[in-house]
C-alpha cells in the first residue's frame, strides 16, 4: 500500500452531534475539542472545515505529530480519551478524535460524520458549507473522491498487480479526473458557485495524490494525470485560500509516507504536478503538541 494508518481493524465511535439537547450530544460553545494530525488526509478535511467555520473560538483543536509516536502505531496522548471511552479498547489511538469536555469520552473518530457535523450543527452564522440540497451530490464527490481517485490512483501504483490491472485502474483514475475537470468547466465550485464540503474533500483528494500516491506512478501516467488544467488551476486557488493552505503540513504529509509506505517508488516520484507552498497564503508550523 503506497500509505496507510496502523492496520489493526477497530470500530470507529460514531456518535453524532444533534441539534437539540435531548440528542444528548448537542452544539454547545467550548464543549467540545478535536484532535487532529493534519498530514493524515482526514484530519486535514475536518481542520480546513473547521477553519472555514470560524470556530476557533468555539471548539478548540489540539494539533498532534505527523507520525503517531506509540508502540502500536497510535498517539500517545490520545491513549487516555480512548481508555475513557471504553474499557480496555483494543487497538491504537487514532485521530481525528472529537472529544466531549463534559463527559470526559470520545463522541467520534468518524471523520465523515464529523465534517458533516460540523458544518451542520456549528455552521449556523452566515457560513452554510452543506445547504440541505446539496448533500446527495456532496456524497457523489466524496465517492468519486474516494473510489475514482484514491483507491485507483493506489492500484494503479507499482505496488499494485499486474501490469494489466495497472493499466486498467489508471485509465478509471483519468475517467474521474475528467469528470471533476468537467464540472469545473463551467463553475468556480464543483458543486456550483458556491464553496461547499465538497471542495474541500476534493482538495484533499488533490493533494494525496500529488503528494503521496504519485510517488508510486511512472513518470507517464503522472504527465497525463497533469493534463486537466482547470483541475489543478482549482487546486492552486483553493490552497492560495487561508482556511486551505493554513493546516497544509507537506513535510509531515511526507514523514507520515514513508513512515507507513511499503510501496515501490516509481519514475513518477520526480515529477511533482505543482508546487503547493507556492500558493500557500498562511502557514501553521506543525508543533509536537499544542492547543490553537
Amino acid at each position: 500500500m503506497s500509505a496507510s494508518s496502523p492496520t489493526v481493524a477497530v470500530p470507529p465511535f460514531r456518535g453524532r452531534i444533534g441539534d437539540d439537547p435531548r440528542s444528548g450530544y448537542y452544539a454547545a460553545p467550548h464543549r467540545y475539542r478535536l484532535h487532529l494530525s493534519p498530514a493524515c488526509p482526514h484530519c486535514l478535511q475536518i481542520a480546513v472545515t473547521h477553519s472555514l467555520l470560524g470556530l476557533g473560538d468555539v471548539l478548540p483543536v489540539t494539533l498532534l505529530p505527523a507520525v503517531p509516536d506509540a508502540p502500536d502505531g497510535g498517539h500517545r496522548a490520545l491513549r487516555p480519551l480512548y481508555d475513557a471511552s471504553a474499557h480496555l479498547h483494543p487497538g491504537p489511538a487514532l485521530a481525528p478524535v472529537l472529544h466531549d469536555n463534559w463527559t470526559g469520552t470520545i463522541v467520534s473518530t468518524h471523520a465523515p460524520d464529523i465534517v458533516r457535523d460540523l458544518a451542520r450543527r456549528f455552521g449556523g452564522h452566515g457560513t452554510c458549507l452543506l445547504p440541505r440540497e446539496s448533500d446527495e451530490a456532496f456524497s457523489a464527490v466524496e465517492g468519486l473522491c474516494e473510489q475514482g481517485v484514491s483507491a485507483t490512483a493506489q492500484r494503479a501504483g507499482l505496488h499494485g498487480g499486474d501490469r494489466a490491472d495497472r493499466e486498467t485502474a489508471l485509465a478509471a483514475l483519468l475517467r474521474a479526473l475528467d469528470v471533476l475537470e468537467l464540472r469545473l468547466a463551467s463553475h468556480e465550485y464543483v458543486l456550483g458557485d458556491e464553496l461547499t464540503l465538497a471542495d474541500v474533500r476534493l482538495w484533499v483528494t488533490l493533494v494525496q495524490l500529488d503528494t503521496v500516491h504519485r510517488h508510486h506512478l511512472d513518470a507517464s501516467a503522472v504527465h497525463r494525470i497533469t493534463e486537466h488544467p482547470r483541475l489543478w488551476a482549482y487546486a492552486r486557488r483553493l490552497t492560495a485560500h487561508p482556511a486551505f493552505g493554513r493546516y497544509l503540513d507537506l513535510d509531515g504529509i511526507a514523514r507520515r509516507h514513508h513512515a507507513h509506505c511499503r510501496g515501490t517508488e516509481a519514475a513518477g516520484a520526480a515529477v511533482p504536478i505543482m508546487d503547493w507552498t507556492a500558493y500557500v497564503g498562511r502557514r501553521a508550523p506543525e508543533p509536537a503538541r499544542r492547543s490553537v
